[in-house]
């Protein structure tokens, strides 16, 4: 029974799994932030005249490079379990007997179920589970991008306020010259649409546009053959329109702006073509979504630049916090500072004390004061 096997178990079935899986992760980048000696070291060295200026910032920021880099680690190995899991769910559903010896190296977590008692409709929950996670790091990934943006902003603003009149203006107007040239560059292919694929088809495979054909188009970029084209595969088409807006080591291209970018295009085209919403694109989605109003007339692509990441309020709110957290780190530097000259001052005492009680070297006696 269902029972029996564990199934229901407060402490061994599949929902508890999954929540401890789902708390693994957390834990993981936990872990990783407390092991990061650079950052703990430049919150304690840095002073309150660095913080106004930023550079403790700059070192959130890094750090945050980091978590990103160890969430896009951990992301892909959900898209990998992911994939695992729709293969066994079709052979079982084909009549096809499961590997359950991969599917447990896959899912070490799950050693202690039964694994003859694992069925399709277990099958559906883990996939479930695997989607509603790589889900939350994508909700992550933005939420981090609106971060890095305000940030940016308030450091602007805080570099402006530091000039006299005349050089803010310079600024100012550098600034906006900046923006005006990311902002002039060829046409944006709507994602996914017809011409964006023709334009792939033409300029990365090398082939003509007047050949076009989807299904070719589609065995050609599912690159590990599997029949499916998964959100990395996907990412890639999107290259050559996010080089007309981004080329590195210009001062007016943003490259954490670029990969926001390629996250929108992916989620947009996902939400158009992927109808099951396993977060994989079939050939049959695909074919399907060939034949829409949107792939063939679609509407123009709202670029990140035209689309504003945080409000108003948003600002004023982070502005609030960061205001917080540098007043917090002050007095956390003030106490840090007192505990310090407080040992200093015991260690002085014991010092002196530990020199009264030496005993005097050979042939040096001690004269007291004679007696009346």
């Amino acid at each position: 029974s269902a029972e029996k096997n564990g199934r229901n178990s407060p402490s061994t079935g599949l929902p508890s799994l999954l929540r401890h899986t789902q708390e693994d992760l957390r834990l993981e980048v936990i872990d990783f932030l407390e092991k990061d000696q650079h950052f703990r070291e430049k919150l304690h060295n840095t002073d309150m005249e660095d913080i106004k200026q930023g550079k403790l910032a700059k070192e959130l920021d890094f750090v945050g490079h980091h978590v990103r880099t160890k969430l896009d680690e951990l992301k892909r190995q959900e898209v990998n379990r992911l994939r695992t899991l729709i293969k066994a769910k079709q052979d079982a559903e084909g009549g096809h007997e499961m590997n359950h010896k991969v599917l447990l190296k896959q899912f070490e977590y799950m050693n202690h179920m039964n694994p003859h008692t694992f069925e399709v409709e277990d099958l559906d929950k883990l996939i479930q589970s695997a989607t509603n996670d790589l889900e939350n790091y994508d909700k992550k990934r933005h939420e981090e991008f609106k971060r890095y943006e305000m940030m940016k902003e308030h450091e602007r603003k805080e570099h402006l306020k530091n000039l006299d009149e005349e050089h803010r203006k310079d600024e100012e107007q550098h600034y906006e010259e900046l923006r005006k040239k990311h902002a002039d560059h060829p046409k944006i292919n709507h994602p996914g649409s017809q011409d964006q694929l023709k334009e792939v088809w033409k300029e990365s495979d090398g082939l003509d546009p007047n050949d076009f054909d989807p299904k070719t188009f589609f065995k050609l970029h599912d690159t590990n053959g599997d029949g499916y084209i998964d959100e990395q595969e996907l990412e890639a088409l999107f290259t050559k329109e996010l080089e007309k807006m981004y080329r590195p080591n210009l001062d007016e291209d943003d490259m954490t702006e670029m990969e926001e970018e390629r996250l929108r295009m992916r989620e947009h085209v996902m939400n158009e073509v992927d109808t099951n919403k396993d977060r994989l694109v079939s050939l049959e989605e695909f074919l399907m979504s060939t034949n829409k109003k949107e792939f063939l007339e679609p509407d123009s692509w709202e670029t990140l630049e035209q689309a504003p990441t945080y409000t108003d309020e948003e600002m004023k709110l982070f502005e609030e916090q960061l205001a917080q957290e540098e007043s917090n780190l002050k007095q956390k530097n003030s106490d840090l500072q007192k505990q310090k000259e407080e040992l200093e001052r015991q260690q002085e005492k014991l010092n002196a004390q530990k020199a009264e009680l030496q005993p005097l070297p050979p042939g040096h006696q001690q004269h007291l004061p004679a007696r009346s």
